[in-house]
């Protein structure tokens, strides 16, 4: 399975690629720069299923 998933920036809308580090556990929170904008992202990420949900809320 890859560990890549994507998250809609919270500040600006553009989309996002991220590699997911699966040894961090089923449920992640860490902080992610937009690659567009550079606005800080918290994402907030579930392994379920081998599924990747990615949810993102704009820092700030």
């Amino acid at each position: 399975m890859d560990f890549y998933g994507s998250f809609i920036c919270s500040f600006c809308g553009e989309d996002n690629d991220i590699f997911i580090e699966p040894e961090a556990g089923e449920v992640q929170r860490l902080t992610e720069d937009c690659s567009i904008c550079c606005r800080p992202n918290v994402l907030h990420i579930r392994i379920v299923n081998q599924k990747i949900i990615i949810e993102s809320e704009f820092e700030g």
